[in-house]
């Protein structure tokens, strides 16, 4: 089993544009949707539920589990919280 890691370590720069370019496709992806009606939260759910699925078919059960673990502290200490960045 592998192990899930999602971080932004910058000296990897390959890896960081690849980050970006995906992140750039998703997030056309998500105006596309909107712009075609779908509620945002409809669609932020379903592309929540396909990443897990896709992390889940890559590192297995246990390791996304383990991962998401983390998830609700991540949210509290405003990683996911864009507006207040700005």
């Amino acid at each position: 089993m592998m192990n899930l890691t999602f971080t932004y370590d910058q000296s990897d720069s390959a890896a960081a544009d690849e980050r970006r370019a995906a992140l750039a496709y998703v997030t056309e992806a998500f105006a596309e949707a909107i712009m075609d009606g779908i509620e945002s939260d409809c669609f932020a759910q379903a592309a929540l539920f396909t990443a897990l699925q896709e992390l889940v078919q890559t590192y297995g059960e246990e390791a996304v589990a383990t991962f998401a673990e983390r998830l609700p502290e991540r949210v509290r200490h405003g990683e996911f919280s864009v507006a207040l960045r700005q």
